[in-house]
C-alpha cells in the first residue's frame, strides 16, 4: 500500500534510534462521510524488550487510558470493539513491523476526533502512546474564502476534498460559473504529514454585480453515488457605484418636502446630506431621508447626497426650488423736488419665480413692465403734471403684492385760463386762478386808482380759496365809472400770482355774463307774451259779459285789479345798452364810474264797468279797454 511505502524510509531510520516509546502519525486527517479514511501509524518502543508472545496493538477513541474506558476502535487479540466501529475498522499495518495503520470504513460524522494507539507487548510492556490524530469527517467539501474579495480585483476560490481513501479518488466541479467573466480552473494534490487533499481552484475577477452571488464546489466520488456541495455567496466589497435622489422638485413656502437619497455600495455607506458646506444629517444605512417641514425662501437651493464606505466616494445633488408670491416692495422715500429735477425710482423684492414689476401712476401705467427683481423708473425733468402717487406693482402666479410713494413737484405759479372779469347783475364780478406749488399768494391791482386788493375790502368784495394746489381770488366791482363807445364799462384789473419760485401779473380781460344776458331776454319776450295773452283774454270774456246782460253800458268790476310784472323794461333804448344789435355781450365802462343798471316796472292795471261818471277810460261806443301805466 502506499501509506506503508512512505514509511519505510522513516522504519530505516527508526531502527538506528534510541529505544524510546514514540509513536508517529498525522496530527489532523479528514475524510468525507460514507468514504473511508486511513490512518498512517508507525510506533516504537525500547530495544530491550523481548516480545515473548507477539506484538498486539488497541486503536482507543477519545481518550488515551484503558481505566477510563475509552471506545475500542480495533483491537488486534479479538473483535471485540465498540458497536460503532463492528466491521468497520482493518488493521493495514504489520504490527511487527512496527507499522500500526488503521482502516476505517463507511464513516460519519459521529467518528470525528482522537484516535490513540495502544502497543501490547506481553507482560508489562504495555504502552499507550500520548499523541493522536485528529479526525474530522465532512459532510462538504471547504472552499478556501479570502477574507475580503474586492471589485475589480482578481479572486482566488480554493475547493478542497480530502483523498485519504485508497479505495476511492474524488473529483471536484465547480457551479453556477456561468456568469463569470472569464473563469479558469487548475487542479492540485497537496501531501502533508501522511495525508493527501485534492484541491480545485477558481480564478476570475469579481464585479459589483457578482455581490451575493451563488458559487459552488461539488466532490464526487466516480462510479458511486456519493457526492458532496457546498455553496457560498459572495461578499463583494465594492464603492459606492450609484447615488440616486429625488429630481430636482418645486414646493410651495410653508409646506414640506423629503428628499430621499439611496446608495448602492457594500459596505453599506455613511450617508450624508449637505446643504452648502452645512451637514444636516448622515447615518451607516442604504438609505437615508431628509426631512424639511415649513420651508422657506431660505431652504431652497442645492443639496447633495455624499456616499462614503472606504472604498471610494460618490454623491449626486438636486435643487430645491421653494415658490412664493413676492414680498412688499421696497421703493424710495416720498420726497419732494422741484420742476425740472430727474429722479430714479427703485423697486426691488423677492419672489419665486421672479416676478413682474409693474410701476403706476394715480392708476396707470408708467414707464416699462419688467421680469426682474428690480426696477427703475427714470423720470427726466419732472414737470408739475409728474405730481402724484406713484406705486410699484409685483406679481406672479402665485400672488402679488405693491408700495407706494408720493413725488410731491414745487413749480411756480401758473395761471388758469378761468380768469377773468365778467359783467354779472351786481357789476363786474373778477376771477383769478392759478395752480403752483407751494400754493400761489393772489392779489388784485387797480392801476386808474393805484390800490392793490389782497384782503378782504367792503367795497370789492375779495375773496380767497385754496384746493390743493390751486388758488382762487375773486372781487367784485359795484363802483360807477367811465363807458367805452359801446356803452359798456370799462375795466383795468390785474392779478398778481406768486409762491417762493416766482411771480407774475396779467391783466385780466373782460367778458359778458351769457347766462345773465340770455335770461333778460327770454324774460323780457316771455313778459310781452304774458300781457298781450291776459289783455286776449280779458277783452274776450269782457265781450261775453256784455252779451249775456244785455246791457252794453254796464261794467264789470274785476278783482284784484292790479297786477305787476317784472323784467319788462322802460324802452328798448335801455335794452341795447345791455345787448348789441348781434346779441354779444359788450365791452363795459371804467368800474369806478360803472353805473348799477336799474329795471323799471310795468303795472297793468283792469278797469271794469262802472258809472259814467267814474270812468275814465271809456269810449264813445262804450267798449272796455285796459289801461297801462308806467309805474
Amino acid at each position: 500500500m502506499w501509506c506503508l511505502e512512505l514509511l519505510l524510509p522513516l522504519l530505516l531510520f527508526i531502527s538506528d534510534a534510541s529505544c524510546q516509546w514514540n509513536v508517529w502519525l498525522p496530527r489532523d486527517i479528514s475524510a468525507m462521510t460514507n468514504s473511508c479514511v486511513v490512518i498512517p501509524c508507525t510506533f516504537m518502543y525500547p530495544s530491550g524488550i523481548r516480545p515473548s508472545r507477539g506484538i498486539h496493538g488497541i486503536w482507543y477513541f477519545g481518550q488515551p487510558y484503558p481505566q477510563l474506558f475509552p471506545p475500542v476502535v480495533f483491537k488486534s487479540r479479538t473483535d471485540v470493539v465498540h458497536e460503532s466501529y463492528k466491521g468497520r475498522t482493518k488493521l493495514l499495518g504489520d504490527l511487527h513491523q512496527r507499522n500500526c495503520t488503521l482502516l476505517i470504513n463507511n464513516i460519519g460524522t459521529e467518528h470525528s476526533g482522537r484516535y490513540y494507539f495502544r502497543a501490547d507487548l506481553g507482560g508489562a510492556n504495555i504502552y499507550t502512546y500520548p499523541d493522536f490524530t485528529e479526525l474530522k469527517v465532512l459532510d462538504q467539501p471547504n472552499i478556501d474564502v479570502p477574507e475580503e474579495i474586492v471589485s475589480d480585483e482578481s479572486l482566488e476560490l480554493t475547493c478542497y476534498a480530502p483523498d485519504n481513501c485508497p479505495d476511492m479518488t474524488p473529483e471536484i466541479q465547480w457551479m453556477y460559473t456561468d456568469y463569470l467573466p472569464d473563469p479558469e480552473f487548475s487542479t492540485d494534490l497537496v501531501e502533508e504529514s501522511n495525508t493527501a487533499v485534492l484541491s480545485n481552484t477558481l480564478t476570475f475577477t469579481p464585479r459589483p454585480m457578482h455581490n451575493g452571488q451563488l458559487l459552488g464546489c461539488r466532490v464526487y466520488y466516480p462510479n458511486t453515488t456519493l457526492a458532496y456541495e457546498r455553496l457560498i455567496s459572495l461578499d463583494v466589497k465594492y464603492a459606492p457605484r450609484s447615488v440616486w435622489v429625488n429630481a430636482s422638485s418645486e414646493v410651495m413656502e410653508g409646506s414640506s418636502v423629503t428628499l430621499h437619497c439611496e446608495v448602492d455600495s457594500n459596505p453599506p455607506a455613511r450617508i450624508a446630506w449637505m446643504f452648502g458646506d452645512q451637514e444636516l444629517l448622515w447615518d451607516t444605512a442604504s438609505n437615508v431621508s431628509l426631512m424639511l417641514d415649513d420651508v422657506t425662501p431660505a431652504n431652497e437651493g442645492i443639496y447633495t447626497c455624499v456616499g462614503d464606505n472606504g472604498y471610494g466616494i460618490m454623491n449626486t445633488s438636486l435643487y430645491l426650488a421653494v415658490k412664493y408670491p413676492p414680498y412688499e416692495p421696497v421703493v424710495n422715500d416720498s420726497i419732494t423736488v422741484v420742476e425740472g429735477t430727474t429722479l430714479a425710482l427703485h423697486c426691488s423684492t423677492q419672489g419665486s419665480p421672479a416676478p413682474t414689476l409693474t410701476w403706476l401712476k394715480d392708476g396707470q401705467l408708467v414707464g416699462t413692465i419688467t421680469a426682474d427683481e428690480l426696477s427703475v423708473l427714470t423720470i427726466v425733468e419732472i414737470t408739475p403734471q409728474g405730481d402724484g402717487q406713484y406705486r410699484c406693482l409685483a406679481e406672479n402666479e402665485h400672488g402679488r403684492a405693491s408700495s407706494s410713494l408720493n413725488i410731491t413737484v414745487e413749480y411756480a405759479p401758473v395761471l388758469l385760463e378761468e380768469s377773468k372779469c365778467t359783467v354779472v347783475r351786481e357789476g363786474v364780478q373778477c376771477v383769478c386762478m392759478a395752480t403752483g406749488n407751494p400754493e400761489p399768494t393772489i392779489e388784485f391791482y387797480l392801476p386808474d386808482l393805484n390800490i392793490t386788493i389782497n384782503e378782504t375790502d367792503g367795497r370789492y368784495n375779495f375773496y380767497t380759496h385754496t384746493d390743493g394746489h390751486t388758488s382762487t381770488g375773486m372781487i367784485k366791482l359795484r363802483e360807477k365809472g367811465e363807458r367805452v363807445d359801446n356803452g359798456s364799462p370799462a375795466v383795468n384789473v390785474h392779478c398778481s400770482i406768486s409762491n417762493a419760485y416766482g411771480r407774475e401779473s396779467i391783466l385780466l380781460e373782460l367778458q359778458q355774463e351769457k347766462k345773465y344776458m340770455m335770461a333778460v331776454i327770454v324774460g323780457t319776450i316771455g313778459g310781452v307774451a304774458v300781457i298781450a295773452f291776459i289783455i286776449a283774454a280779458v277783452r274776450y270774456v269782457g265781450h261775453n259779459n256784455k252779451k249775456e246782460n244785455g246791457n252794453p253800458r254796464q261794467d264789470v268790476v274785476l278783482e284784484n285789479p292790479a297786477l305787476y310784472y317784472s323784467a319788462v323794461k322802460k324802452d328798448k333804448q335801455n335794452l341795447r345798452k345791455k345787448v348789441g344789435e348781434d346779441g354779444d355781450y359788450q365791452s363795459v365802462g371804467t368800474m369806478a364810474g360803472l353805473e348799477r343798471q336799474e329795471l323799471n316796472y310795468a303795472s297793468l292795471e283792469f278797469i271794469g264797468a262802472r258809472s259814467r261818471e267814474g270812468a275814465s277810460g271809456r269810449r264813445d261806443d262804450g267798449s272796455n279797454y285796459t289801461e297801462i301805466k308806467a309805474k
